[in-house]
């Protein structure tokens, strides 16, 4: 692909990265639950708006457009390379894909993929013996799979940011750490004083520096 000719209107390509990372996602998480649903219907939204403004309909250059060509006169704001914001509005030259936003994008996205893979093992483990999940990833914040969806939509918007996934990243975060809560609610009636004790000596989403924490169970 010519980075420099209009670079949309590839709905293939759309439905194809679309596909590959809902599915790659759900291979990790696995649903179950109407909660599970939940968040993984909602960071399926964000992935497939991305991809449609990345390949198909670029609506946050064309919104921005008139401000966007009085900043950058000599860019082509259709092409591939003006869709990496972050890039083009520093004044960066060359190739964005090697530029510090696209390379943090990869260690946010891969990172966080790896975090729901290794945590959705541990819970699968928890919920088959009826326990508390509260090894692994769970021994250092008590939800480490909201953290996971979080870091991957992040690190996306790193790569491409758009009006809309700006707004959906925002709201489900708001309705992650909502549905987080009410799990709390759901853990402290089932576990009682185990789940107590394991909340307050772990993290709800950001792991403390130190590494002495129990290994609970």
């Amino acid at each position: 692909m010519d980075p420099s000719a209009n670079a949309y209107g590839l709905w293939g390509l759309v439905v194809i990265n679309s596909l590959f990372f809902i599915i790659f996602a759900y291979s990790f998480f696995k649903p179950t639950t109407f909660r599970d649903w939940r968040t993984f219907g909602g960071f399926s939204a964000v992935i497939s708006a991305l991809f449609a403004e990345m390949y198909g309909f670029p609506l946050t250059i064309y919104l921005l457009s008139g401000w966007l060509q009085s900043r950058f006169p000599q860019t082509n704001l259709f092409s591939h390379d003006a869709g990496h914001l972050w890039w083009m509005m520093t004044g960066s030259h060359g190739n964005p894909h090697s530029g510090i936003p696209h390379v943090l994008s990869f260690v946010f996205i891969l990172g966080g993929f790896y975090l729901l893979s290794v945590s959705w093992h541990v819970l699968f483990s928890a919920q088959r013996k009826k326990g508390l999940a509260a090894t692994g990833p769970y021994q250092r914040i008590r939800h480490p799979q909201y953290v996971a969806f979080v870091l991957v939509m992040f690190g996306f918007l790193l790569q491409w940011p758009t009006l809309v996934t700006l707004v959906m990243f925002g709201i489900l975060v708001v309705m992650y750490v909502r549905l987080a809560l009410r799990k709390e609610r759901e853990s402290d009636i089932q576990f009682g004083q185990a789940w107590r004790d394991y909340a307050a000596r772990t993290p709800r989403f950001v792991p403390r520096l130190t590494f002495n924490n129990p290994v609970g169970a």
